[in-house]
């Protein structure tokens, strides 16, 4: 059984434990590794990742096909690989 989570307190109280978790992640792994490299790297990681999420969901809704809608990032991956075999 699905429950969707339609509360906009609840909705806002998932994002912050988001942000605490990747913060205490990224924390912890500079820690085991203190370096300004490691930092870095991490940085631009959950930059990128950020970043093609971002793409999955908004852009390919918004700008390559409107009507196709996402059920998650197996979805998103599906739909970018069979426009790939049409164009062939």
């Amino acid at each position: 059984m699905t429950t969707t989570i339609t509360s906009p307190r609840v909705l806002c109280f998932k994002a912050i434990l988001f942000v605490v978790l990747g913060l205490l992640a990224c924390g912890l792994i500079v820690l085991e590794m203190p370096s300004l490299k490691i930092a870095a790297l991490l940085a631009v990681a959950v930059w990128a990742f950020a970043r093609a999420y971002y793409f999955a969901f908004y852009v390919i809704e918004h700008y390559v096909d409107s009507t196709y809608r996402f059920a998650g990032l197996r979805s998103a991956v599906r739909f970018l690989l069979s426009r790939k075999s049409e164009r062939s």
